[in-house]
């Protein structure tokens, strides 16, 4: 029962990582009238203390391998109460440092929660193999991909059940709810003895590889980043598709899931690297397909989100797999060296909102209302070009890593 208990954490932590990447900066300009410029600013702030708190929580994971249980705790009840507060938030002269102290509780939540999932993959596989860590990365991602879907649909289904506020409130006591359920039913989890490590520095990672790993996921989640921030934005007021969002999220991530076996499959059976520059070129596809749409096009972009939602899954499953893999085999303690992955990731959001939103609103850009198209062309060309070029540049350092062995 490990591997579908590993699903179902991973799957609490992608149902909160939703909200606070994609359903944020609409609920947080629509519902509680901040500007875009602010939103962006708040996210970066955020992300600034997450430079130093993401490495010191892989710190302390290592350095208290014996408390796993208390931090699995910890990261769940932090999550069931920050969702009912952030989404039970309303306009107000104060709503902006409430909205930071509120950020800061889920995001030190959502953070000791993945790290320690991903720093304990040795810990929580069947072996210390590569195919075996590849095979738990599946289950995770899988975990993953399954909160990510509910947590696009689950607005849009409060909302038509009669919800108020857009059905964030519910949602936020739905997510509330569901980090104590998955608490209690994972529990055991976090009791497996952990695999000892040597202490990390730069040299044995670099040594190790995992340094260019950590530089190809931070260039890699730039246009996911992008994409993610600016979704619902591009569905509404770009392709003018109102009330299309919530399913076309729910596509590109069905299709994320979907492919997760087969990447996984794919990977040890020709190896990483190779399935990463198959999976790659679907997703600049994807951007430059969506760069041309014309609005109201809704079978066309629903071909994209099938596509890049497929070269999603390929992301990610096999670059943290990868990268476990690699600290694996140099006898590395993970939890630090995954508190910086953890970092990279959220400096790309935060990179990402802080450059497209300023510069949206600086183009005239509103959300909901009659744009020019001077703030439409930004939009496209934040959403689509921006991301096809830095994807192009992460398929640059994929070639410059070695050429492995399959890993079954």
């Amino acid at each position: 029962m490990t591997y579908p208990r590993v699903s179902l954490y991973a799957m609490l932590l992608a149902a909160a990582g939703i909200p606070l990447y994609i359903h944020l900066p609409r609920f947080a300009s629509v519902h509680l009238g901040l500007g875009l410029g602010a939103i962006g600013s708040i996210l970066l702030l955020i992300r600034l203390i997450d430079l130093i708190q993401d490495p010191l929580i892989g710190w302390v994971i290592d350095r208290w391998p014996n408390a796993q249980s208390t931090f699995a705790m910890l990261a769940a009840m932090g999550l069931a109460l920050g969702f009912p507060l952030l989404f039970s938030l309303d306009p107000g002269p104060q709503v902006g440092t409430t909205l930071v102290l509120t950020l800061i509780l889920l995001f030190s939540a959502y953070s000791l929660g993945m790290i320690l999932l991903y720093g304990r993959s040795a810990t929580l596989a069947h072996s210390p193999t590569p195919a075996a860590l590849m095979t738990l990365a599946a289950y995770r991602e899988g975990g993953m991909l399954a909160g990510v879907i509910l947590a696009a649909i689950a607005p849009t289904l409060f909302l038509s059940l009669g919800a108020a506020s857009g059905g964030y409130p519910a949602f936020g006591l739905f997510l509330g709810a569901l980090a104590v359920l998955t608490a209690l039913l994972t529990l055991p989890i976090w009791r497996r003895p952990v695999r000892p490590g040597e202490k990390i520095s730069l040299s044995n990672l670099m040594q190790a590889g995992a340094a260019k790993l950590l530089l190809i996921a931070l260039v890699n989640s730039l246009p996911v980043a992008l994409t993610s921030t600016l979704f619902l934005f591009f569905v509404e007021d770009r392709l003018q598709l109102p009330g299309k969002a919530g399913p076309l999220l729910l596509l590109f991530f069905l299709s994320a899931g979907l492919s997760v076996p087969l990447w996984t499959r794919s990977a040890q059976r020709i190896g990483a690297k190779r399935t990463l520059l198959i999976a790659m070129p679907l997703a600049i596809a994807g951007f430059i397909g969506a760069a041309f749409l014309s609005p109201g096009n809704l079978t066309g972009f629903a071909l994209i989100c099938v596509t890049s939602g497929a070269a999603l899954g390929a992301d990610m499953v096999i670059l943290p797999a990868m990268f476990s893999v690699a600290l694996t085999r140099a006898r590395l303690n993970p939890s630090l060296a995954f508190g910086i992955w953890s970092f990279t990731g959220k400096l790309s959001l935060a990179l990402a909102a802080f450059a497209a939103l300023p510069l949206l609103e600086r183009s005239g850009f509103s959300p909901g209302q009659i744009n020019s198209p001077q703030a439409l062309s930004a939009l496209n060309l934040s959403y689509a070009i921006l991301p096809c070029i830095l994807k192009l540049g992460a398929v640059a350092l994929v070639l410059t890593l070695p050429s492995e062995e399959p890993s079954q």
